[in-house]
């Protein structure tokens, strides 16, 4: 059991924002509480970043009180209960307080109520279901306090129900486990997950996507990325091998700022092939989708490269293609027989990854060869293409005297 941080929690309290917010809110009809991620996140000393709170209120109610003392309300989610109100330029959500009447494994039916002990057991997990009143009084009805000082996530009440009231509850214990808990997952948990894993098959793939790429960035990754495979889970969301090795290198490298979408294609990428597949699988963008794509490439080129990756290797791949890329692929395959990558090569894409150096940048346009008497046309695109691959060969320089001599050539070419 670890102690937990009940003055970061009451300083919640002394934000001048959120105090104006929860003092208008607060009468002797009706109560307004901080509830959720931020109480979890203060008592565990996180940063709290987002705060929102559950009131007795009604939603209309909550837009007249909070013009009435000069907040801006915004029905960001009025059907659901939820108005966004701005204090001196902070966004809070205020979400009146409910109770399901149906769920089908995706979405509930609920009507508004007064209870907060109804509305805290309607939620996932016990360390979500904590609340904090405006007298600093911490409520909670579901031991959730206990399994935050043990590092536990735990369904509150039968896993199984849980689950069944909405089947991305799955992935979510496995996505807060991977930033919250300790030991294993909890076993009645884990269990009930493994049963009911089918419901998945009803979601969205974009709120699969969702889930999977925040897990990919959560503190214990690595472990719960084993335990998702160890269970069958793993295969079934990417729809392929996964590269263990590669993922945990990358993870260990970029632990400080992780992106997703690298983390991702460390883990699951190993032909292009695999970035068309996880794009339909997941609902990529096209920009995730882009990024996973310049990693198979490289990846391709990079095992076949015949020679030691050094300095002038580098520069040419960080002027050919995305050095983000070129990173997370040479962490990626740190270690392994190949790619070989000399120290001076490793040197000098850190400068470019740092922006120590920039990446050269291809110093001939389609102007200069229509300003040297080429006509326009696709014989234009066609010069520049060839310009550029010996332009790459000869070590992208980007000087003014080298770019003058590569254009005379081109012109006298063409």
């Amino acid at each position: 059991m670890e102690t937990l941080d009940r003055q970061a929690l009451l300083s919640l309290l002394k934000r001048p924002p959120l105090r104006r917010l929860l003092e208008v809110f607060n009468d002797g009809t009706e109560e307004t509480r901080i509830v959720g991620g931020a109480v979890r996140n203060a008592l565990l000393g996180r940063p709290v970043t987002e705060v929102d709170c559950a009131t007795t209120m009604l939603p209309e109610a909550i837009v007249e009180r909070a013009k009435d003392a000069g907040f801006k309300a915004v029905p960001t989610g009025i059907e659901h209960g939820t108005i966004t109100v701005i204090v001196a330029g902070e966004p809070y959500e205020i979400t009146t307080l409910r109770e399901d009447v149906e769920t089908d494994g995706r979405h509930a039916v609920v009507h508004f109520g007064r209870d907060f002990v109804l509305d805290a057991r309607r939620r996932d997990f016990t360390i979500n279901a904590l609340s904090l009143g405006l007298d600093g009084r911490l409520h909670d009805y579901t031991d959730g306090v206990s399994d935050l000082a043990a590092r536990r996530v735990r369904f509150i009440g039968d896993p199984h129900t849980r689950i069944r009231e909405d089947y991305l509850r799955i992935m979510r214990f496995f996505r807060f486990h991977a930033e919250y808990a300790q030991a294993d997952p909890d076993p009645e948990g884990l269990a009930a997950a493994g049963a009911e894993r089918q419901g998945l098959d009803i979601l969205s793939k974009e709120r699969i996507r969702h889930e999977l790429l925040k897990l990919l960035v959560a503190r214990r990754a690595q472990d719960t990325i084993g335990v998702l495979a160890e269970h069958g889970f793993l295969p079934w969301l990417l729809g392929g091998a996964a590269e263990f090795g590669r993922f945990s290198r990358v993870a260990a490298s970029d632990a400080a700022n992780p992106v997703p979408v690298w983390r991702l294609a460390a883990l699951a990428v190993m032909v292009e092939e695999d970035s068309d597949r996880l794009r339909e699988r997941l609902r990529l963008s096209n920009d995730e989708h882009r990024k996973l794509v310049a990693y198979a490439r490289l990846l391709s080129l990079v095992k076949t490269w015949a020679l030691p990756l050094d300095a002038a290797s580098i520069r040419r791949l960080a002027a050919d293609h995305d050095v983000a890329a070129l990173d997370t692929v040479l962490t990626a395959t740190a270690g392994e027989p190949f790619p070989i990558v000399h120290p001076g090569g490793r040197e000098a894409l850190e400068r470019y990854r740092t922006g120590a150096e920039p990446v050269p940048v291809f110093p001939l346009r389609g102007g200069d060869l229509v300003d040297g008497g080429i006509p326009k046309g696709p014989r234009i695109g066609e010069l520049l293409a060839q310009a550029r691959q010996a332009w790459l060969a000869e070590g992208c320089r980007t000087d003014e005297v080298y770019a003058k001599d590569l254009l005379r050539r081109v012109l006298e070419q063409a």
